[in-house]
Formats: C-alpha cells, structure tokens, sequence
C-alpha cells in the first residue's frame, strides 16, 4: 500500500471499540479527527501517548475533534488499559491490521537483530473535509499531543 499523504481522504473503517460497540470516521464528519496508531497496550511508550492525549482531552473536545487510538490489541486488552490508566481517548481494535496496511503503519521492524511485522507508532490529522491534513511519523512520545493540538487549533 502506497502511503497516504496530505490531501489524501483518510480512508474510512469500522472497528470494534473499548467498551463496546465500533468506531468510524465517518461517524465525526465535519470534525476533525486525530487517529494514532500505537504498537502495544499498557508497553511505556504507548502508556505515556494515550495518558498524554487524555490529559489534553478537554482541549481537542473544545477545539472540536475526535481522538481515537488504534492498535492490534483485543478490545478486552483495550478496556482494561482504559481502567487501569483513566483513559478518555476511543480505543479502536485493529486485530487483522488491515487498517494498518492501509494507512502504512504495519511495517517491517527489528529488535535485537529479529526482523518483525509490526505498528509504526504515527498520527495522522483528518480535517473535518475527510482529508488528511498532517502526518506525524515514528513519532517521538514526548510532547507529541500538545503539537497535534496546535495543529487541531490551526485547521
């Protein structure tokens, strides 16, 4: 799969969601969404990013989007990362990883010289025309939510 760029439509998805029921971008046309993807539940990096976008949670609501995280965790896995952090975000369930390779976040990666299939932790910015409007790639945790806020802010 090609990767997306700015100005591409964001392609839509139904995914099964913490606490039951499924999540779509076309269920928050007309608003801006941020959708992250992100490897592992409850793993340190992805801990921080989900606490760091929650803490901010009031700000994307009051600037008008959506944030929603995905990975290849069940949503069992989802709901209990969600208790045991206080998590706000929608956590969607990718456990096929077929959005992942359509959004060109299921990559090749290596650990310790092992070569693996896995998410490359990227967010990308769908402005409320159902485009992408910014991408972040193999993002760095570390005020990572605050920039795509500006970014929310300056659509």
């Amino acid at each position: 799969m090609a990767e997306l760029a700015i100005g591409d439509k964001a392609p839509d998805f139904t995914l099964p969601r913490d606490g039951g029921g499924t999540v779509s971008i076309s269920q928050f046309a007309g608003r801006p969404v941020v959708l992250y993807f992100y490897p592992k539940d409850n793993t340190s990096g992805c801990t921080t990013e989900a606490v760091d976008f929650t803490a901010l949670a009031n700000e994307f609501e009051k600037a008008g989007a959506v944030v929603i995280g995905v990975s290849p965790d069940s949503v069992a896995s989802h709901d209990k990362f969600v208790a045991k952090h206080g998590l706000s975000v929608i956590l969607a369930s990718d456990q096929d990883t077929k959005m992942a390779s359509t959004y060109g976040v299921w990559q090749e990666k290596s650990m310790y010289g092992r070569k693996y299939m896995g998410v490359v932790r990227t967010t990308f910015l769908i402005g409320p025309d159902g485009k992408i409007a910014a991408v972040w790639n193999k993002v760095k945790v570390s005020g990572h939510a605050g920039a795509v806020l500006e970014s929310v802010r300056n659509l």
